[in-house]
């Protein structure tokens, strides 16, 4: 009991300082967004997001070293091994330098060749776009290399690092804002130079502390070919899984730029940066949480991975639907309020793109506890072939003359089929009934849907399109959800113990 008690303090404290964390990044983002589109222009801006996205296609190779990093660090600290750990370490970042090499080859032939043969950009801009590519190149190499010091601060589960370097991530940000309008160069050009430039820095930072505070991040020269062949390995099958992520967001993105151009790119960028922010609180969530779902499991403790794994679920899309809903309802005046030109399509973008993050929380328990077991092979090879199918099928429609809002409408369709087969995958894995994770997790959470929207839907309906609507449907939206998640969303247990918190800080506040 104590020993859980400790574990419920410390995702507590974590997840409490990714908020504040995520928070003022948020509002940073939101800001240096709104700066970056009016001062590069919709083409520029759609430009940087699609050309950047070239290399990021080439990222599924360090996406799943990357998870598998994460896995054997994790694993090992559950274990205690101090020495194996140090292995993976050494290990894991020897594979990174591998495939940023990898990479840079990638970039340089195929990366090149897409953008001057296959994408739509203007003529007299394609000099800017290719300096562009070159710096997506070098940060990208930056964050390969950086991924094992990343998953070696999530496994300590120190996440005051992300929150303090984050903080200085920002303030950069609004720097490199301040000299995009201050400077008369070519702003695509210096843009990209100084997201370059806060690359790095930031990327020291955080090698730094490790080697600070972490003894196995401290690279020694060591050469285990049976760990080697195994992280490969287990990477290797969840290559599929990040084959598959990359397809839906850059190749999607290709995708629209080969069939509408960049202003439709513009477009889902736009998306995606509200769709990032509001992710971002469920991501800081899950941070805290999913290391303890590893070592419950490398420790035994079956029966509390389950619990672990139905609460993640439970509370990430509960904290994304408050946090959505709102958003769903006002997506028109937000956008119109936050940029001064709102490209076409952001609203039904992120609209799609938003309902499809809500169903992905639901995955991420599935996920992890699957990287927990290293047993990666059948489970990868199922769902990452299902997934890749987003692609081909989005191509279709768009053949066919389809809008460009159907890709998203695909990925959310195809997500969802996902979804089933994670669950049966998974059941002889770690004991896991199908029919409690439906019990326990989809059918609370429709309920809590299907309750919560009415009331908002009856004022956003009976309302004219003002600032008050606005702040009107936001009270509601956050009262609505908020009860029918005490009352229906959460079990006995957890009601009890969120009453006694609250009571207790009311009666200290009394005393007070």
């Amino acid at each position: 009991m104590e020993n859980t008690s400790a574990n419920n303090k410390r995702i507590a404290k974590n997840t409490l300082l990714l908020y504040f964390r995520t928070l003022f990044i948020m509002l940073v983002t939101l800001y240096t967004s709104r700066v970056v589109l009016n001062t590069l222009g919709v083409t520029d801006y759609g430009i940087y997001n699609v050309v950047g996205g070239v290399v990021a296609m080439f990222g599924f190779i360090n996406g799943s070293m990357s998870s598998a990093t994460q896995r054997y660090i994790t694993f090992a600290l559950g274990k205690g091994d101090q020495s194996n750990l140090q292995k993976v370490f050494s290990t894991a970042l020897q594979i990174h330098v591998l495939i940023a090499v990898l990479i840079v080859v990638l970039g340089e032939t195929v990366g090149l060749w897409f953008m001057y043969t296959q994408m739509q950009i203007p003529t007299d801009r394609m000099d800017a776009a290719f300096w562009v590519l070159q710096c997506s190149i070098a940060s990208t190499v930056i964050m390969i290399i950086s991924v094992p010091y990343n998953a070696d601060i999530v496994a300590h589960e120190k996440m005051s690092a992300f929150a303090y370097i984050s903080i200085l991530e920002a303030v950069l940000k609004l720097a490199v804002v301040y000299m995009l309008v201050v400077f008369s160069y070519d702003k695509l050009i210096l843009y990209a130079f100084l997201i370059l430039a806060v690359q790095l820095l930031i990327r020291l930072c955080y090698s730094r502390y490790c080697n600070r505070h972490f003894e196995e991040s401290k690279y020694r020269h060591v050469w285990d070919k049976s760990l080697f062949k195994e992280m490969t390995g287990f990477a290797g099958w969840s290559m599929f899984g990040n084959l598959s992520s990359v397809l839906f967001s850059q190749g999607l993105n290709m995708l629209l730029n080969v069939f509408f151009g960049p202003v439709v790119n513009a477009a889902r960028a736009v998306a995606v940066q509200v769709q990032s922010a509001i992710q971002q609180f469920v991501t800081n969530f899950q941070m805290a949480l999913n290391p303890q779902i590893t070592k419950t499991y490398a420790k035994g403790e079956m029966g509390e991975m389950h619990k672990l794994m139905f609460r993640s679920a439970r509370f990430s899309f509960y904290l994304l639907f408050l946090l959505s809903l709102p958003v769903l309802f006002e997506t028109d005046f937000i956008l119109t309020v936050w940029l001064k030109t709102v490209p076409d399509h952001t609203v039904v973008f992120l609209r799609i793109m938003i309902c499809t993050s809500l169903l992905y929380t639901l995955s991420n328990p599935l996920m992890i506890a699957n990287q927990s077991t290293g047993k990666v092979k059948r489970y990868q090879a199922v769902c990452g072939t299902i997934l890749l199918m987003i692609l081909p099928i989005s191509y279709i429609c768009l053949r066919f003359g389809c809008p460009a809002y159907s890709v998203f409408i695909v990925h959310f369709a195809v997500e969802s089929i996902t979804q089933i087969v994670r669950m049966l995958l998974l059941r002889p894995l770690i004991g896991i009934r199908v029919q409690d994770y439906l019990k326990h997790i989809y059918l609370k959470v429709s309920v809590v849907v299907i309750l919560s929207v009415i009331l908002p839907f009856l004022v956003y309906e009976n309302m004219d399109a003002t600032v008050l609507r606005f702040f009107t449907v936001c009270t509601v939206c956050v009262l609505s959800v908020g009860t029918i998640v005490y009352m229906v969303g959460l079990s006995s247990s957890e009601r009890e113990f969120i009453y006694a918190k609250v009571i207790g800080i009311y009666n200290k506040f009394l005393q007070k």
